[in-house]
């Protein structure tokens, strides 16, 4: 099997890659298709965490296929790919943070300013101004352009928001294609591998953290906020998917140890993100948009598929980028 792995082209590999995953998701989706009706009568409490896990399992499609498209479109492609999902996760950010006519210039140049600029800077590979674009001189902008709208009413809570959003949806969607982009030593065109390896273990995590809550049934850590997060299954899965990291170290530039490390820190950062986002879904008053059959955001429901990964993504970045010096 390594012979025949090592007598692939890199092109190869990402494709034979990409060919396990979504049989392993088909397998996995037509498993949970029939166990569907053989739950339909059960209990309410299995009905929805089954429609939980449907939710993770159609989240694990989306991603694999944005990763697909972007990796055979070619680099600059794909970064323009997620510099969309980036466009259409800030839209859907924006309908939970009711605006006022003194936003419209800050909105403006949020969409058609700050976010091509970001994507153009990773594009052309300039790091470091992808690094504080966003924190230093947006952070600084946007309450300029709003102080200019001359509209003062609730002026720190409307910038606070949409500062918020675009460092949550812009910036950290941003440096998932940044990974492409990255020069390792003899790891040219097997970036792929690295954008597979940060999903993977932070969706692993995320399935993993869901199908232990399941089974210990303990109280919830944060109930007002997420009645299925407690500590126990939090430690469980990121150990497991840290564990899992390590064993795909063959697919990164990293040694085992330095993929467990990079393994753990993602999945930390995107737990926690995701945690996060549910608070700020509570604090918009969305609560029962699975019961209602809506998505979570009342838009396309983007936000909850990338959530993890625009927390994950710039840490794991930066982490790799600074433990190698690249």
């Amino acid at each position: 099997m390594n012979t025949f792995l090592r007598s692939l082209t890199p092109s190869q590999q990402v494709g034979l890659l990409f060919v396990i995953v979504f049989g392993l998701l088909l397998i996995v989706s037509v498993t949970a298709f029939v166990r569907s009706f053989k739950d339909r009568h059960e209990d309410e409490q299995r009905t929805q965490a089954l429609k939980e896990f449907n939710g993770l399992l159609r989240t694990s499609w989306v991603m694999c296929t944005v990763f697909w498209l972007g990796w055979a479109s070619g680099e600059t492609v794909a970064t323009v790919l997620f510099g969309l999902v980036a466009f259409f996760a800030l839209r859907e950010f924006i309908t939970l943070s009711p605006t006022r006519k003194g936003d419209h210039r800050s909105l403006v140049l949020a969409f058609f300013v700050i976010l091509p600029v970001q994507f153009a800077l990773v594009i052309t590979r300039h790091f470091d101004l992808v690094t504080v674009f966003i924190p230093v001189y947006v952070f600084l902008a946007i309450p300029v352009v709003s102080a200019l709208a001359d509209d003062p009413k609730r002026f720190l809570e409307r910038n606070a928001k949409l500062q918020w959003g675009i460092m949550v949806c812009v910036y950290g969607i941003s440096h998932i294609p940044a990974l492409l982009l990255l020069k390792f030593p003899n790891y040219g065109g097997k970036n792929a591998f690295l954008v597979f390896f940060l999903v993977f273990v932070v969706q692993s995590g995320m399935i993993v953290q869901h199908l232990v809550g399941r089974k210990l049934a303990r109280p919830s850590s944060a109930p007002n906020i997420s009645r299925s997060f407690n500590w126990v299954s939090w430690l469980i899965a990121v150990a497991v998917a840290s564990f899992v990291g390590g064993l795909m170290a063959g697919l990164t530039p990293f040694k085992p140890a330095q993929a467990l490390a990079m393994a753990f820190i993602a999945c930390v950062a995107g737990s926690m993100g995701h945690l996060v986002m549910k608070a700020l879904k509570r604090d918009r008053g969305i609560t029962n948009w699975g019961a209602e059959g809506k998505s979570i955001t009342g838009a396309s429901g983007l936000l909850d598929r990338v959530d993890a990964l625009c927390f994950a993504a710039p840490v794991f970045f930066h982490s790799v980028r600074w433990y190698f010096g690249l």
